[in-house]
């Protein structure tokens, strides 16, 4: 209907050139053929006159003359005209094509007929106005649409409500024949002739497929950011396609490849030399041991258990033979901003990503990747959302026993939360955090920086890549909220507190564990009587 509509619209509109066309050739010829005025008739010489015969066929011979230029220039108007014609109905089919095939396969399967090129100029600008190319600028952390991940089998969202959980397969079917169709369309791309220019090219499949993220601008359409396994080690294929509430629409095909590089682990840290030794036990395993393209970088501030966390340090080197990493002392109150300012700007080698990260995180090598995949200088920060775990003691409590750390960090309502209001787990280019202006430094204690430093980027032009992610969790440990502490951190930090504890269920059962067992203790009563 819309593109008979359109055809409806364009048609009189040619219909009308022409008929303008028709008249101006009509005019012209009649002002060219038309006879002179009576005056111009009076000037003729008499036929009896002395140069009655001879003039006469001068006038007429000059007369004739001008007839033929006015119709010689006439038919020159005309092909003028013809042929201006002719380009502009060329640049109209050139333009239709060229958004057609813009558009891909997916305008083709649902729409064989010509479409329109106002509402194939609508649809690209669609593109143009959601943060595909460019970043926006944000007026508070609350503004960003964040991304949704998912593999072939679940999705990891944020928006749970009290009924849907963090990790699931896709319930709705729309929302399963989209994520399909999404997957579908990047294979068809991959594996399309023109995609490589290698005629033996990788076939790709299903299960190439890495992860993909999305996100719905309401007003706009869905961004889908799909990433495949390449054809050697460390290298990757990444398709973005965008959906503008129509035809999806192919908007890159990019070759990645992350083997040189390299990622810088920033750590701030005082005291607590048992969380660091957990630390290196995950360091070693997923950050030298599988993937082996890290720096670590440790800012200690003070003495006390400095010479502990050195030994751990120092012993994973010799164990490990891993050299890349620093350590830094400074003798001053913790400042978790002052720490990872100071050990982003301390490095002297080539542009390289940060990851900014805490002692009691724990990551996988499929994160790395991650961070790798969603950073780009100059154009691209990511922050992701991490995996919060409940209370070890809560969550297992009635098992008799708590399981080891591996077996917890299962992604489960009951389990823990995806940690949307926390914004201290970041990657960047370092060019990027010393191009916005770093930390601010004049933040103390807990909490606050990382919400700073946030904000930079979102009222900045670069892209904020938020998304929960599947390979990174923060472990739980007691809390404790420091009298130091301003009005406002110390609201973030109790507000923290209470998320850690346990789910809604699981807090239930704690605050009414009183009527819970006074309930029991009347069924066994009446269980008794009976």
């Amino acid at each position: 209907m819309m593109v008979r509509r359109g055809l409806s619209t364009w048609l009189p509109r040619m219909v009308v050139l022409l008929v303008v066309l028709c008249s101006a050739v009509s005019v012209l010829y009649m002002l060219a053929c038309t006879p002179k005025g009576i005056d111009e008739q009076l000037a003729f010489p008499r036929a009896n006159s002395p140069t009655g015969k001879e003039g006469y066929q001068a006038i007429l011979q000059e007369r004739e003359e001008q007839h033929r230029n006015y119709i010689n220039s006439l038919k020159k108007q005309i092909a003028q005209l013809k042929d201006e014609l002719q380009e502009r109905s060329e640049q109209l089919k050139s333009l239709q094509d060229h958004y057609t095939d813009s558009l891909g396969p997916g305008l083709e399967r649902s729409n064989p007929e010509k479409t329109p090129a106002d509402l194939l100029e609508f649809l690209r600008s669609q593109i143009d106005r959601a943060e595909v190319h460019a970043g926006a600028k944000l007026p508070t952390e609350y503004a960003a649409v964040p991304f949704e991940s998912f593999t072939l089998q679940k999705v990891y969202q944020l928006e749970m409500g009290l009924t849907r959980h963090p990790e699931e397969k896709p319930v709705r079917k729309d929302k399963r024949d989209e994520l399909a169709e999404a997957i579908e369309l990047a294979l068809e791309t991959l594996n399309s002739p023109d995609s490589d220019s290698n005629a033996n090219h990788h076939m790709y499949t299903a299960s190439d497929f890495i992860e993909g993220m999305y996100r719905t601008e309401k007003d706009k359409g869905t961004l889908y950011e799909l990433t495949f396994k390449g054809d050697r080690l460390h290298k990757f294929r990444r398709i973005v396609l965008f959906r503008p509430f129509g035809p999806i629409m192919k908007v890159k095909n990019e070759n990645l490849n992350m083997a040189n590089t390299l990622i810088n682990i920033v750590v701030p840290l005082a005291k607590r030399a048992s969380k660091f030794r957990q630390f290196m036990q995950n360091f070693r395993e997923m950050g030298i041991e599988q993937d082996g393209r890290i720096h670590l970088t440790v800012v200690y501030f003070g003495k006390e258990q400095m010479n502990e966390v050195k030994a751990i340090l120092e012993n994973t080197s010799r164990s490990a033979n891993f050299k890349n990493f620093t350590f830094i002392q400074l003798n001053e109150e913790f400042s978790r901003g002052k720490g990872l300012d100071i050990g982003a700007r301390i490095w002297k080698g080539n542009n390289v990503v940060l990851f900014f990260c805490d002692v009691d995180i724990y990551f996988t090598a499929e994160f790395l990747n991650t961070c790798r995949l969603n950073t780009q200088p100059g154009k691209k920060v990511f922050y992701p959302v991490l995996f919060s775990q409940y209370n070890p003691g809560i969550i297992y409590g009635h098992h008799g026993s708590i399981p080891p750390l591996e077996q917890q960090l299962v992604i489960k309502k009951e389990t823990g939360f995806w940690r949307d209001f926390g914004f201290g787990m970041t990657c960047q280019y370092r060019s990027d955090f010393i191009n916005i202006g770093g930390f601010d430094l004049d933040i103390k204690g807990w909490g606050g920086e990382d919400v700073h430093l946030y904000r930079k980027y979102l009222h900045s032009n670069l892209i904020v890549v938020r998304t929960p992610v599947r390979g990174l969790f923060h472990l739980w440990h007691e809390k404790r909220c420091l009298d130091e502490l301003t009005p406002e951190q110390y609201k973030m930090c109790m507000q923290s507190k209470a998320m850690n504890e346990a789910s809604h269920g699981q807090l239930g059962m704690l605050v009414f564990r009183h009527e819970i067992e006074a309930h029991l203790r009347k069924q066994k009563t009446s269980s008794k009587k009976t």
